[in-house]
Order: structure tokens, then C-alpha cells, then sequence
């Protein structure tokens, strides 16, 4: 792994099948990946699965599957590369979003329809941004990705807890609708059926996390997202300290979309 960019000066541009991730926030994969990404700029890397696609050092892509010209999404992921990443309108920051691409395609592949899920929730739909800013790493040490409104306020909502005495630290921050996908498929693997994920997990394109506002936070010696965060000094913190800094709890007992107390996610909103 390469030298850790500076968060918020690193960005991750977003595509409807292919994420282009800074090739020094990667792992290698085996002994030729190591010698690509020592020298890649950017690397194509599919969301459904994780896969490295492709690597692009000084303008030149390099294939890291076999049969890259037909990976789904390659030519929108291509135009991306080409394309300086235009993120300031008249000095601000700007945040577009993809379409809601296959979204009913995922759903239907879990049995659900979205207009019902939607009307029995009280859940809308959420589309990604196209691009994320690099916001430091997670408790597992990986990359962490947040709208850049997020981002910036959970940096300073995590200073101003460590400066209380307080060591906040992410669990997880973004997710694509294909990761949030995965998750019910693993989920499924297991033995769970839809309805008892749906109590835990919001159907893939209706999470919070798609839109890189919502950040699950948990604090070092306690397990990641259980509810006995709730006794904890850090999220004592939170509840007096977060509305400061644009977060609140989205999901508070006995909330109306149907999902499980969670005292450990967090949703930025700058309003």
C-alpha cells in the first residue's frame, strides 16, 4: 500500500458499474498487481465484487482481467478517466448523481418492489454521488469515503470528541446499491431470510450510506455497530455533541421504517 493521502484532497470518482479509486489507497493482489499499482495513478475497480479491472499509469490503461473490453460500465468508467473531475461551481464544492442504474433489477432479485418497499418504510430512494472524498480510514484500517460535507464534519466532530477525551472512530461510510446488494446475498447465504435482513438493513437503494451522509461510529474496545454503544462514554458524547456538527441518529427506538434501534448511525445533513 502506498503512502495515505491526505484526507479530503482525495477523491473517489463514481460510476454506475466501476469505481476509480486512488491507486495508492489499494491493497495489491499478488506480485504483478504490487509492480502495476506501484506505478498507477488510478485503478478501475468493479463495484458488485471488488475486482481490480484495469490500471492507469501516465494515460495508459492496463488490463488486469482477462476480457476487460467487455466489463460492464467500462466506457462510462473510460469517459471518467478522460474527464477532469469538475467538483467546483463558482468556488463551492458540487456533488452531482448517478441514475438509479438497475435499481429495480436488484430489488426484484430479493423479491421486493420498490414502490411498496417504499410505502411501508417511509424510506426514498437514494442515489450515489458521483464522486467521494477521501475522509481518513475506517477501525479496520481501509479507506474511508464520505460526501464532502460529511466528511469535513465528521473530521471535526471526531477532533472536538478527542479533544473531550473522546476516540471516536468510523465503521463504515459509503456504500454502493451493489455493495448493500451483497450484503443481503451473503446474508441470505446464511440462513436469513429477506425479512429479518430488511429489520437490520435498508433494501439495497434506500440506505442512508449510498448518498456518503450517513456514518456508522463506534469507539475503540467496544464491538462495531451493537446497541450496547449506547452505554458507552462516546456516544454519551454524540447525543450532546453531534447536532453541533450537522449529525443526527436516524434510526431512535421505535422509529417508523421498521429498522432495529441503531444508536451507532449517524446522518449528516447540513440543514
Amino acid at each position: 500500500m502506498h503512502t495515505p493521502a491526505t484526507p479530503l484532497h482525495t477523491t473517489l470518482r463514481n460510476t454506475a458499474d466501476i469505481e476509480l479509486w486512488p491507486a495508492g489507497l489499494l491493497r495489491a493482489r499478488g506480485n504483478a498487481h504490487a509492480r502495476l499499482l506501484a506505478r498507477a495513478q488510478t485503478v478501475l475497480r468493479r463495484k458488485r465484487d471488488g475486482r481490480y479491472l484495469a490500471a492507469v499509469c501516465a494515460g495508459e490503461l492496463h488490463a488486469l482481467v482477462p476480457a476487460l473490453a467487455r466489463a460492464p460500465g467500462l466506457a462510462d468508467a473510460m469517459r471518467a478517466v478522460r474527464q477532469p473531475l469538475a467538483h467546483r461551481r463558482n468556488g463551492l464544492e458540487h456533488v452531482g448523481t448517478l441514475p438509479l442504474h438497475r435499481l429495480h433489477d436488484r430489488l426484484g432479485a430479493l423479491g421486493l418492489d420498490a414502490d411498496a418497499y417504499a410505502a411501508r418504510t417511509g424510506l426514498g430512494l437514494v442515489p450515489e454521488p458521483d464522486w467521494l472524498a477521501f475522509a481518513g480510514t475506517d477501525c479496520w484500517q481501509r479507506p474511508l469515503w464520505l460526501h464532502i460535507d460529511a466528511a469535513r464534519a465528521w473530521l471535526h466532530l471526531r477532533a472536538a470528541a478527542l479533544a473531550d477525551d473522546i476516540v471516536l472512530e468510523a465503521i463504515s461510510g459509503y456504500r454502493s446499491h451493489d455493495y448493500q446488494l451483497g450484503i443481503f446475498e451473503r446474508k441470505q447465504a446464511r440462513g436469513l431470510d429477506v425479512d429479518a435482513i430488511l429489520a437490520v438493513n435498508a433494501a439495497p437503494g434506500f440506505s442512508e450510506h449510498h448518498a456518503g451522509l450517513a456514518l456508522d461510529i463506534g469507539t475503540p474496545g467496544e464491538p462495531p455497530a451493537e446497541d450496547t454503544f449506547e452505554h458507552t462514554p462516546a456516544f454519551a458524547w454524540l447525543r450532546d455533541h453531534a447536532g453541533g456538527y450537522g449529525f443526527t441518529m436516524s434510526y431512535p427506538r421505535d422509529n417508523p421504517h421498521g429498522i432495529v434501534y441503531e444508536p451507532w448511525h449517524w446522518r449528516f445533513s447540513a440543514a
